[in-house]
């Protein structure tokens, strides 16, 4: 950190994209060390606000301006070098440091002491501690803190850029939704560390737990302006309201005032003797500023079908295993649901949350044990991923008539709009719509049939507090199963009524409430780090080996990789085989089928063989890294 006063002054900008004017002479000022909330509806322009911050875009009137010598740190959306390993990639953002350390291996004698005299001050001989500390609070394991950056998905380089941006020396730090990419674990430390950053924060988030939890300020962006409120969310929704309700009493004593006003002019302006009076009034009436109402937002609306009574249990799991290709990724599952269970699966990603939920669902069939469910049970199941599965060029009214093509128009018409997709977005090309929008329409496909069970597998991602609020709202109102797959920890507190713990390859109920969670997560996440601070030719080194051990790896894995598809084929094969045993009455055919079989089964079992060796292989040698 450096020593010095940031703050933000906001000074009656206008920020203009193509003809749509996001903000109009807005104004704000933001004081060192605050943590501030900025809020506002999806598209109000809050993300365009933080690229003017960051000077990546102009305005058309007023200024930004910050102190001097000011650092600010963001989430980098674009990665130029994706060939370095995360730890390296996260170092690489304390820039003086990275400079010293250059510096450092061609300095003279009488530059050296200078050079670690400031890499002291800077704290240079903890920052590989910081880093990983980061990196590991963020989801990354020990193992992973030396593999490239090109090794890891989209949302886990997010999670790199992420810990970047945590890690830059910084005097302001910008951060969008970034918990989008997050699972509650992560989002529970990411909120305990911001809790201790020490310069001036500003956070753009539709989770009102971090917004009640870590700021103590809001900045609402709405109807193109600025409004600054002291205190976390909770307290400016109440004087949001009293605004209201203010303004309410405002419009009505000025319309009030406007009637009487124009039932004067309407009496008296043909009157001779009240003419001059009349034309007074008139003017006046001319000249009243209307108060506009605060707008409210129309879209935010859900509302779930009600589902058919069933008797309980609707869903009950015996010594169920689930996984892919044969390899179980969790087991020993010993669970029922009963039809008003409300459900929250806790539980670090990777762990088998999606993989349960998609269980449940019927995408993924057990490979051992029993699942009994009523016969009458439907299931509604929504997972961000089914966006890519929506056909873009066709409208939300003609997608969901497919799904409902006995009903009509204005029935299919009315269902869009119990979740907010009013007339004209239901007949906007999909590929059009917003984010929001789009999951309020896997809502509705989910929805259709009333199912006594909802598997929501993060719902909140794409919608802003008020459909956050909405979805809250709706989900209490309906009367069937939910279970839940969040990091939005309001929406676990206020729905869910049982925890359910997904960790070391089952799922089981979770003894204790999500503050003691919390408690737990925070205790045992406490990394353990052994680090070698030792010179840079000895780190290099340590790197060259891990790299020769990943190249040991990698044709082994690839194989494992082969290996996998080729039982998933073999076995895709066996089942359709078997299927027509059931249509077959031909003795001969009946014999050959029977010889395919044990044939193809061999296989199988000689290629599993085979997994499970190089699996040992695979274990021993990554345990070296």
């Amino acid at each position: 950190m450096l020593n010095i006063s940031p703050m933000i002054d906001i000074n009656d900008i206008t920020v203009q994209i193509g003809s749509k004017v996001l903000l109009d002479h807005a104004s704000a000022h933001i004081s060192d060390k605050q943590k501030v909330g900025l809020i506002g509806a999806n598209g109000s322009g809050k993300s365009t606000l933080f690229k003017v911050l960051k000077g990546e875009m102009g305005t058309q009137t007023g200024s930004v301006s910050f102190p001097a010598r000011y650092k600010i740190s963001s989430v980098l959306q674009e990665f130029q070098d994706i060939d370095i390993s995360i730890l390296d990639f996260v170092l690489s953002q304390d820039k003086e440091r990275t400079e010293l350390l250059k510096q450092l291996q061609c300095a003279s004698d009488s530059e050296v002491a200078d050079i670690h005299e400031r890499l002291n001050m800077i704290g240079a001989s903890s920052a590989q501690a910081r880093a990983i500390s980061i990196l590991i609070g963020l989801g990354f394991k020990q193992s992973d803190i030396d593999r490239n950056l090109s090794e890891f998905s989209g949302g886990w380089r997010m999670r790199v850029a992420l810990a970047a941006a945590l890690f830059a020396p910084s005097d302001v730090l910008l951060l969008d939704e970034p918990t989008n990419h997050l699972d509650l674990e992560a989002s529970i430390w990411l909120e305990n560390h911001l809790k201790s950053y020490k310069g001036t924060l500003l956070l753009i988030s539709h989770d009102k737990h971090i917004l009640n939890s870590l700021c103590d300020h809001i900045l609402h962006l709405h109807d193109k302006t600025l409004t600054f409120y002291k205190g976390n969310y909770d307290t400016f929704e109440l004087t949001h309201a009293q605004k209201q309700e203010l303004l309410v009493k405002l419009i009505q004593k000025q319309e009030e005032k406007r009637a009487h006003l124009q039932s004067f002019v309407d009496r008296f302006r043909y009157k001779a003797t009240k003419a001059k009076q009349a034309q007074s009034r008139l003017k006046m009436l001319q000249k009243m500023e209307t108060i506009a109402p605060l707008e409210e937002n129309l879209s935010s609306h859900f509302s779930f079908p009600q589902p058919e009574h069933l008797a309980p249990p609707i869903i009950t799991l015996d010594d169920v295993s689930v996984g892919y290709t044969d390899i179980p990724v969790l087991k020993k599952l010993n669970l029922r649901i009963d039809g008003d269970d409300r459900i929250a699966l806790l539980g670090a990603n990777g762990n088998g949350k999606s993989t349960f939920a998609k269980l449940l669902a019927g995408r993924l069939k057990p490979m051992s044990g029993t699942i009994k469910q009523s016969k009458k049970v439907k299931i509604g199941y929504f997972a961000q991923h089914q966006t890519e599965e929506l056909p873009l060029n066709k409208s939300p009214l003609t997608h969901i008539h497919t799904l409902m093509p006995d009903a009509s128009e204005t029935k299919c018409r009315n269902h869009l709009a119990m979740f907010g997709l009013n007339q004209e977005k239901a007949l906007t090309p999909i590929q059009n719509l917003s984010g929001g929008e789009k999951a309020r329409l896997l809502f509705a496909c989910m929805a259709y049939d009333a199912p006594a069970l909802l598997i929501l597998d993060e719902p909140t991602n794409h919608l802003d507090i008020q459909g956050r609020d909405a979805l809250i709202e709706a989900l209490n109102a309906y009367e069937g199963a939910v279970l839940l797959i969040t990091h939005d920890m309001t929406l676990i507190q206020l729905i869910a009524e049982r925890l359910w713990l997904v960790k070391n390859g089952t799922c089981q109920s979770f003894d204790g409430d999500l503050d003691d969670y919390r408690t737990l997560l925070l205790e045992d996440n406490k990394p353990s780090i052994s680090i070698k601070e030792n010179s840079t030719l000895s780190r290099k080194e340590e790197r060259q080996k891990k790299a020769a051990i990943r190249t040991e790896l990698a044709p082994l894995k690839k194989e494992l990789s082969s290996i996998e598809k080729k039982i998933s084929m073999l076995t895709d094969q066996k089942e359709e085989l078997i299927s027509q045993f059931e249509t077959t009455f031909n003795a001969d055919k009946i014999v050959n089928l029977q010889k395919e079989v044990s044939k193809i089964q061999k296989e199988i079992e000689e290629l599993e063989e085979k997994w499970l060796s190089l699996s040992e292989s695979i274990e021993q040698i990554t345990i070296k890294l």
